[in-house]
């Protein structure tokens, strides 16, 4: 078995994995390249020849643990035929939403919309027979407000005035869990071996909504990966002390933290799931000394339970690929 299922599913401590968000990605000059000849984000997601290239080019760069299928998690309204489009200095942007149009497309036909993703999942599989390959999706929270807000909801973002269509949410909420189930399965059936649910804007929810729109609606979704006999990650980023409830209550197979929460916190509270990440990708741009100092914190707080080495969110575009093998060395060498 590999490390990373080692270590999920075995609680192993001993032998720490290690991949990163983002490894895929605008730090790899061997990315840039194919990026140069295709600027169409969406389109490049559903290249499956490309996707599986680029989804295994940190794999034969770095030797990590994992591979996580190139792709992002809004080939979901994509796929329930929400335009998307990503702007260079900008973001996402997203067509209007049409409910009506939504929340009717049925589940052969978004499989077929996004039937590319799944053929690149079976290539990567075939091409890393003996590493973990995690496949993903969006929280219903992330990717609701996505689809409402239609594009990064960094600036002005108004709870009640997201959630004011009372009928609209609870439609759109119940086709996006549906939905998400599906992409799951087709990504599992297609080879994928560990789902991780990235709930990207969880922070943004007010406390006492947390329940009804994060954890609930995760904790669905996480319980119908266990059913596929999968381990699933999840990572509700900005909830702070929230972890804790988050973890009692969705019971995720591992918790990937973020930058922003105490490591040492994180352990005196959380005993079970598993958990990863939580370096600061910030630290990636500094000198070797500092890098050291700040992977081997990591390492020794987790050292006696079971871990697995990640950031707190993605790889920064300016990260220079001999930083990331110096961490993966230092993971590999740590005692």
């Amino acid at each position: 078995m590999n490390r990373l299922l080692n270590c999920i599913n075995n609680k192993r401590s001993s032998d720490t994995p290690v991949w990163f968000m983002r490894q895929a990605g605008r730090y790899l000059p061997e990315f840039m390249e194919i990026r140069k000849q295709n600027t169409d984000f969406v389109k490049l997601c559903l290249n499956s020849d490309l996707a599986k290239e680029i989804t295994i080019q940190p794999i034969k760069r770095f030797d990590l643990d994992a591979a996580i299928i190139f792709s992002d998690i809004l080939m979901i309204p994509y796929g329930l035929g929400q335009n998307v489009n990503f702007k260079k200095g900008f973001g996402p942007q997203l067509d209007e939403l049409q409910i009506d149009i939504s929340t009717k497309v049925n589940n052969e036909t978004f499989t077929n919309n996004l039937k590319p993703v799944y053929e690149a999942i079976k290539k990567v599989r075939i091409e890393i027979e003996k590493k973990s390959l995690i496949g993903f999706v969006g929280a219903p929270w992330t990717l609701f407000l996505y689809m409402i807000n239609r594009q990064s909801p960094k600036k002005n973002f108004n709870f009640e005035e997201i959630i004011k269509n009372n009928t609209l949410t609870r439609e759109l909420y119940k086709k996006l869990e549906e939905i998400i189930c599906l992409h799951i399965k087709n990504q599992v059936d297609a080879g994928a071996n560990i789902i991780q649910i990235f709930d990207s804007w969880a922070g943004l929810l007010p406390e006492n909504q947390l329940k009804d729109y994060c954890y609930e609606p995760t904790k669905r979704i996480v319980e119908f990966v266990k059913k596929l006999n999968i381990p699933a990650i999840c990572f509700p980023r900005g909830i702070g002390k929230n972890y804790e409830d988050f973890c009692s209550s969705v019971k995720p197979d591992c918790i990937s933290i973020d930058y922003e929460v105490d490591p040492n916190w994180i352990k005196q509270k959380i005993k079970t799931p598993v958990i990863q990440g939580g370096l600061d990708p910030k630290v990636l741009l500094k000198n070797r000394e500092d890098v050291e100092i700040e992977v081997k914190k990591y390492l020794d707080i987790f050292r006696d339970q079971p871990y697995i080495f990640n950031l707190g969110h993605g790889v920064l575009p300016e990260t220079k690929p001999e930083i990331i093998k110096f961490v993966t060395s230092l993971v590999r060498e740590y005692k």
